[in-house]
Order: structure tokens, then C-alpha cells, then sequence
């Protein structure tokens, strides 16, 4: 009678514990993501406060009045239409750069076969355990000498010549493709760069997702680059507009400017994240299982 009940009770206790289990997670996932959003919740009201609002211990978090000409004040105080347009220019421009020859380069990699293959793969993954800022100062003679500085050149042409991340990531999901449609092409008479654009190329869109978002949130986030090699104000991007903001315009520009631009600033990013997060995530669960 008791191992009767015993077996009757089990599947309840299984389930009560499969409940404690999801109750536990969503409580670390909750508290995990308000204090992640927290800093952000604190940007968006403080960019709608009045400045008597902005400095109080404790915080207000709900400002009282709602201050929406915050936003239209603050972008008419410096050109921030122009920043948008200069990041945005960049971010593209990089983006087809970095896309196009990272593709070509681990297309190379991952199919051909040539003497020497594997050595320069090795070489060429050694750049990733280089520092960045190693290069800046030999980066910025090279570009001086030929005039690039105070351009974005500098910024747009070293995406022409691949990412040791990017190659390294298309040439592993490259050579999971079967070898089989690279052969029936070669023999419908195509060449490798046309096994390359019309085989190769279309099933690597998930990987190429990828590269092309991470290839976007790092430019529209770059500051060091934009600092070192711009100095005009008309070819500003907006994480060195943001950086004028706080330094030499911070007398005339009240804190909730600041947080008004930098949440302006952000939106395109996240946008972005919401439209492509169904490739992003398939490119990357895709990529991995392969």
C-alpha cells in the first residue's frame, strides 16, 4: 500500500521540483536583468528631468514634470543630425568591406588547397593575440604619411582587408559545406569565384548575419579610432560628439542633454538587435553545431 502511494506521490514531487527549479532561474534571470537595465532606467529618466531633479539622494526615478524639449534642445545644440550621418556612413561602408573579404579570404582558406594553406591560417589567427593599441602609433605614421589623417579613410579601408575573428568564423562554417556542390558546379563549367558567389556565398548568410551585426555595434561604438584620426568637427561620429558633450560643451550642456543624446545614440543599435536577433542567434547556434 505505501510503495502504492510512494509512486502516486513521485510524479507530484517531480513536478514541484521542476517548479522550484523554474522558480529559481526566473529569480536569478530577474534580478540578472534589473541590474542590467538599471543603468539604462536611470539614462531615460534623467534625460526627461528638470535640473533641480537630476542630482537628488535619493534618486527620483519617476520625473515630475515630463521635460520632452530635452531631446529637441539638445540635438539643435550641436549637429548631431551630421554625427548620425558620418556613423552611419562608416558603419556601412566597413560593413560591405569587412563582409566582401573576410568571405573571399576564408573562402581561400577553407576550399583551396595551395602550399603553405595551413601556415598562413596559423599566422593569420596569431594577429588576434595582438593588443590593438600595439599598432596605433605605427597605424598613425603609416596613415600621416599618406594623408589619410583628418579622413575616414583610415577608419573604412582596413575593413577591406578582412578580420582574423570574421575569416576565422566563415572559414570553420564554410568547410562544413559539403564538397559535393563545389564539384557538380566545376563541372556545369564554374569557376571558384562563381562557386564562391553563387553557392558558397548564399548558405553562408547566417554566419555572414553575424558578422555583419558585430561589424555595426563595433563601429558605432568605436571612439578610439574616430579620436585619433578625426579632428574636424564635420566628420565627427557620435561617440566623439558625446565626448565634446562632456568636455569642452559641458558648461552649456545640462546633464539630462547628455543622457538625451546618449539614449538617442543607442536606439539604432538596439533596433537593429530586435530586427536581426532571429539571424544572429540562428548563425550562431548554426555555426557552433556545425
Amino acid at each position: 500500500m505505501s510503495t502504492a502511494l510512494l509512486r502516486q506521490r513521485t510524479p507530484v514531487r517531480l513536478q514541484l521540483e521542476h517548479l522550484a527549479v523554474a522558480g529559481l532561474r526566473f529569480l536569478v534571470v530577474l534580478v540578472g536583468a534589473v541590474a542590467f537595465m538599471t543603468p539604462t532606467v536611470w539614462m531615460v529618466t534623467t534625460s526627461l528631468k528638470v535640473d533641480a531633479q537630476v542630482w537628488l539622494i535619493p534618486p527620483k526615478w519617476i520625473p515630475d514634470p515630463v521635460v520632452w524639449s530635452n531631446y529637441s534642445e539638445a540635438w539643435n545644440l550641436l549637429p548631431f543630425a551630421r554625427f548620425f550621418g558620418n556613423t552611419i556612413l562608416i558603419c556601412a561602408l566597413c560593413v560591405v568591406g569587412l563582409m566582401l573579404s573576410s568571405g573571399l579570404v576564408a573562402y581561400g582558406f577553407a576550399r583551396l588547397r595551395f602550399p603553405g594553406r595551413n601556415v598562413l591560417f596559423l599566422i593569420m589567427l596569431s594577429t588576434l593575440m595582438l593588443p590593438t593599441h600595439v599598432t596605433l602609433i605605427p597605424q598613425y605614421v603609416f596613415y600621416t604619411r599618406l594623408k589619410w589623417v583628418n579622413t575616414i579613410l583610415p577608419l573604412v579601408v582596413p575593413s577591406y582587408g578582412g578580420g582574423p575573428f570574421n575569416i576565422f568564423l566563415l572559414r570553420q562554417f564554410m568547410m562544413t559545406i559539403p564538397h559535393d556542390l563545389d564539384d557538380a558546379a566545376k563541372m556545369d563549367g564554374a569557376g571558384f569565384i562563381s562557386v564562391y558567389w553563387r553557392i558558397i556565398l548564399p548558405l553562408c548568410r547566417p554566419v555572414l548575419g553575424v558578422v555583419a551585426i558585430n561589424s555595426i555595434t563595433h563601429h558605432w561604438n568605436d571612439f578610439i579610432g574616430p579620436l585619433i584620426y578625426l579632428q574636424k568637427e564635420k566628420l565627427f561620429t557620435l561617440s566623439l560628439g558625446l565626448r565634446m558633450v562632456q568636455g569642452n560643451y559641458f558648461g552649456e550642456f545640462p546633464v539630462q542633454y547628455i543622457m538625451a543624446m546618449t539614449f538617442v545614440s543607442v536606439i539604432p543599435v538596439v533596433i537593429l538587435f530586435f530586427i536581426a536577433q532571429r539571424y544572429f542567434l540562428h548563425g550562431i547556434v548554426l555555426s557552433s553545431y556545425k
